[in-house]
């Protein structure tokens, strides 16, 4: 009898226990928990703790309360100056209303699904309006903002609040990049020579310049030379003049040295002339005397 009644007392226990464990549950800080009955949600829980269900009756559904990533396939998109891109987003999201999310949803798969097809239906609304240029520029956190904006508007209906959206990537397809590429080399060489005629034209202008003031330079030197070589002329003819009147046969013997000295200074000179010729002149006055006199005694 004692036996059998330890092996009742047993089997409670363990039945207890079993009981005890399917109707107490643990929410995590990083979960919330719906608790349903029979498929229908009886309560939300979002605190973490210890909490009671009711056994073989009543389960729990959890859900994230972390913010989540979204990384919705690449999409190509048209941009409103009709240039193609290859768009890679992504978007942070959180369940902030799991009973309504497990109303509408239901599970994270499906929730993925339907948000990954609402950005991208709101970035080709919003690219579509927009230019390459535009998305480069500072414009482009405010179109992220709209996007974010229109994407949480439609997500609130899941239950969904959406955290961030932002594109990754923006990438031209090869063939549109190959054109662009070619469109930007062909401009580029344009610029090139344009830049280039416009510096010949600007040497051409700086030289021709350059070229007129040297003339005008040389010329004013020119001028200016020979006028100070015809007042030279002019003085030195005057100083002459001066001289002449002065002593006309001094005058005529230093002309007639100066002369000899420009017609003999070169030992290869051969002159013929007559004995009588007026160049020789001042020799002929030279006494005899005056030459034995200047002759050295022995």
């Amino acid at each position: 009898m004692k036996k059998n009644w330890l092996l009742i007392v047993g089997i409670i226990v363990i039945v207890l226990g079993f009981v005890a464990a399917s109707a107490l549950f643990t929410v995590y800080q990083t979960k919330q928990v719906i608790v349903m009955q029979f498929g229908d949600p009886k309560r939300v829980i979002k605190e973490p703790g210890i909490y009671a269900k009711i056994p073989f009756i009543q389960d729990v559904q959890e859900y994230e309360k972390r913010v989540l990533n979204l990384d919705p396939p690449v999409e190509s998109m048209l941009l409103s100056d009709q240039k193609r891109l290859l768009v890679d987003a992504f978007a942070r999201y959180r369940i902030n209303e799991p009973l309504q999310f497990f109303r509408t949803v239901r599970t994270e798969p499906v929730a993925r699904q339907r948000l990954s097809g609402i950005i991208n239906a709101s970035l080709r609304e919003a690219l579509g309006n927009t230019t390459l240029a535009s998305l480069l520029s500072e414009e482009r956190a405010e179109i992220l903002d709209k996007i974010a904006e229109n994407v949480n508007r439609q997500a609130q209906r899941f239950g969904i609040e959406i955290v961030d959206v932002r594109i990754r990537r923006a990438d031209l397809p090869d063939e549109t990049s190959q054109a662009v590429y070619a469109r930007m080399k062909s401009e580029r060489e344009r610029e090139a020579a344009e830049f280039r005629a416009q510096g010949f034209e600007q040497a051409q202008r700086i030289k021709a310049s350059a070229d007129r003031e040297a003339t005008v330079i040389r010329a004013e030197a020119k001028r200016e030379a020979e006028i100070l070589r015809g007042q030279g002329e002019g003085a030195r003819t005057s100083t002459l003049n001066a001289a002449f009147g002065q002593d006309a046969d001094f005058f005529n013997f230093y002309r007639s040295m100066q002369a000899y000295d420009a017609s003999l200074s070169d030992d290869s000179t051969f002159m013929v002339l007559s004995p009588d010729s007026e160049f020789f002149s001042f020799f002929d006055q030279i006494e005899p005397n005056a030459t034995e006199s200047a002759a050295p005694s022995e």
